[in-house]
């Protein structure tokens, strides 16, 4: 019998299914691994922006997080939403006890522009989780507050991806330049060098859930064993499909289609 890999996602909810911990179990699915979870946030969103956040106890991070690896411990890991520097600290000592890829997704402010998080936890992000990451996939704005640079050019890009490897110690992050002109261009720096990957620009407004779910299949792919390439590049043609053929769900920015890359390509 053929096991499956399998993959942790440690993040807040989304009842609209469009991003967080609902997003990230999709995306594996989709990509042919199994998908385990534990819940740092009870959050109230949809396409419309973020109702009501809930931010559970760090007890009950740690129970979940127990369970799981007390089991079957999963291939990669990836961290969405987490709330308090308390929980950080929490999930670092899982990430230092074990070899596993780790993916931050450090989100910080809905596509909706509401905030997820104080300005103190997100200083504490960038000390304590950011350093043990071996991709991080922040956008723009997140990246702009991490790095505390203005990101309007491929050069100044390349600047804050060397800012977290050579500053903070990420061994690699993904900068996308899709709010530069021509097609849209993500950026792969990392201790090896730069990698970039363009694919047609698809103008929508229906993009909620796109970073939950590109760092959900980058965590997918590692845990298949995937080189950090391969997996970036698997995450962007998959990103690609999801956003060209929206499911047209919601009333405000809806999600992406989670299933259009498997549909047309299959399982890979």
């Amino acid at each position: 019998m053929h096991k499956l890999n399998i993959a942790l996602t440690i993040a807040g909810t989304d009842p609209s299914g469009g991003a967080g911990v609902m997003a990230d179990l999709k995306s594996f699915h989709a990509c042919g691994v199994y998908g385990m979870a534990a819940i740092t946030s009870i959050v109230a969103q949809n396409s419309l922006g973020v109702q009501h956040i809930h931010n559970l106890e760090t007890s009950w991070l740690e129970e979940q997080l127990d369970s799981v690896f007390m089991d079957d411990p999963p291939h990669a890991i990836k961290t969405g939403m987490i709330p308090t520097s308390e929980m950080m600290m929490l999930i670092s000592t899982y990430i230092k006890k074990t070899t596993m890829p780790y993916v931050i997704d450090p989100v910080m402010v809905a596509k909706s522009g509401d905030a997820l998080m104080s300005e103190q936890v997100r200083r504490e992000l960038k000390a304590i989780l950011l350093p043990l990451a071996d991709i991080a996939t922040p956008n723009i704005p997140e990246a702009e507050e991490i790095t505390q640079m203005t990101l309007n050019s491929e050069s100044s890009i390349l600047k804050a991806g060397q800012f977290f490897i050579d500053e903070i110690g990420t061994r690699g992050v993904v900068l996308k330049g899709g709010h530069l002109s021509g097609d849209a261009t993500d950026y792969l720096i990392t201790r090896e060098g730069v990698t970039t990957f363009t694919h047609e620009r698809y103008p929508t407004l229906h993009t909620h859930g796109t970073g939950c779910t590109f760092s959900a299949v980058i965590t997918a792919e590692l845990a298949k064993g995937k080189s950090v390439v391969d997996a970036v590049s698997k995450a962007k043609a998959f990103i690609s499909k999801a956003i060209q053929h929206t499911p047209e769900i919601g009333k405000g920015r809806g999600p992406v289609n989670h299933f259009a890359y498997q549909q047309e390509k299959g399982w890979d």
